[in-house]
């Protein structure tokens, strides 16, 4: 079994606790100030931008969404069913098709691989949520999905959140309002250290074609007013041939 049973079971009461509408969870945070941005750098960069897009890991779809009114076909794929329901809801015109998938598990990817033939793929701040176990089965996943054609674009916190997040944590009023349900589902956001990840992606047979720093870019606010933002790393990689 790739994600452990605890694992999904604990962004299944996540998601099926969390508040329907747009921004009301952490990371939920306006796709002009995520997805947008990110998709500047992306796009230029795919070989073919008429390919499928599949939102890795895509929560309740906001991300998904604003892909759509750029990309002809978007699948939004997520291991919570409860995350997918409030996707779902939330399109009701239906511009994304969503999908139950465990990219730690290596038949599924192939097998949506299959279906659609090579595609995009776009994740935002999954790695360092899946088991350090299950994460290079992750970034294979997406070489599978990718296949020769597709590009991908990751974004992953990089180490200096970590104690930005520790700092919220364990602030004397406790974690801000949107951070806490995560903690209080037993979801403890892990560390994938920086230079890991270019290392998971040779090992996928992936080659990085640009990468950079970005703001990961929250829906909470401290006490001042500020936005929270979290310092993330962003790679755009492509199979190595």
């Amino acid at each position: 079994m790739g994600v452990t049973g605890r694992y999904r079971d604990a962004w299944e009461g996540f998601w099926r606790d969390a508040p329907g509408r747009q921004g009301a969870v952490f990371w939920d945070a306006e796709p002009v100030l995520t997805a947008g941005v990110h998709l500047a750098h992306f796009e230029p960069l795919m070989l073919d931008p008429g390919l499928p897009i599949v939102d890795l890991g895509c929560g309740n779809g906001t991300q998904s969404r604003f892909l759509a009114a750029h990309f002809s076909r978007v699948v939004g794929a997520d291991l919570s069913a409860a995350a997918l329901d409030k996707a779902r809801d939330a399109d009701p015109d239906g511009q994304v098709t969503y999908r139950l998938l465990d990219a730690s598990e290596k038949g599924e990817p192939e097998t949506l691989h299959a279906e659609l033939g090579d595609a995009n793929v776009y994740m935002r701040g999954v790695l360092h949520q899946a088991a350090p176990e299950d994460r290079q089965q992750l970034v294979d996943s997406i070489a599978a999905l990718l296949g020769d054609r597709g590009r991908a674009f990751l974004v992953e916190l990089s180490e200096a959140a970590k104690p930005i997040l520790v700092g919220l944590a364990q602030s004397p009023e406790g974690p801000p309002a949107k951070l806490a349900p995560i903690f209080q589902h037993g979801i403890a956001p892990g560390e994938v250290a920086d230079e890991a990840v270019p290392v998971y992606l040779s090992a996928a047979g992936l080659t990085v074609v640009a990468h950079g720093e970005l703001p990961l870019i929250t829906t909470e606010y401290r006490p001042d007013g500020t936005r929270i933002e979290l310092p993330s790393k962003w790679w755009v990689v492509g199979r190595t041939l």
